[in-house]
């Protein structure tokens, strides 16, 4: 026994019946009709052949992909950037505040050292200025003349 087609929507065109459509609905199981059927879909199965299958039980349709931002992003993150920008400046801000600092200390210590040197020396000039005693002043004359074969002449006057 062939099966037979599902029954369709009734054709009859001068009261005749179209061939190929049974003339009665059939006497046992559910009915279908032909306006309450799904329609049918052909999808790709697993192998990419074709299928039929009904178009509540197919897969969803592949929605297209949003748009994309192409333009070129920043090598670094600009949080990153800013980090490292807040590091590297505030090793800067310290390094000059140390040098100052250094500056300022290093020009008080030599001002001290300067006043204590002053001091010493104006120590030393009045304690030599107040010498009692004689005074001899002593000038010696050296006459050194060149000869030949590195001889010298020297004469103290």
């Amino acid at each position: 026994m062939s099966p037979q087609p599902l029954p369709g929507p009734q054709h009859q065109y001068g009261g005749q019946q179209l061939p190929g459509w049974p003339a009665e609905a059939p006497l046992n199981g559910p009915v279908e009709l032909y306006g309450e059927r799904d329609p049918v879909v052909w999808v790709p199965d697993a192998y990419g052949q074709m299928v039929p299958m009904r178009r509540p039980q197919a897969p969803a349709p592949v929605q297209p992909t949003p748009p994309r931002d192409l333009s070129p992003q920043p090598l670094i993150d600009p949080l990153a950037q800013r980090l490292i920008g807040g590091g590297i400046g505030g090793g800067a801000l310290a390094a000059g505040v140390g040098w100052g600092a250094a500056q300022i200390v290093d020009a008080a210590t030599a001002a001290g050292a300067g006043l204590i040197g002053w001091a010493i020396l104006i120590v030393l000039l009045l304690k030599t200025g107040r010498r009692d005693g004689d005074t001899y002043n002593i000038n010696q004359t050296v006459h050194a003349e060149a000869k030949w074969f590195g001889r010298i002449d020297t004469d103290f006057h």
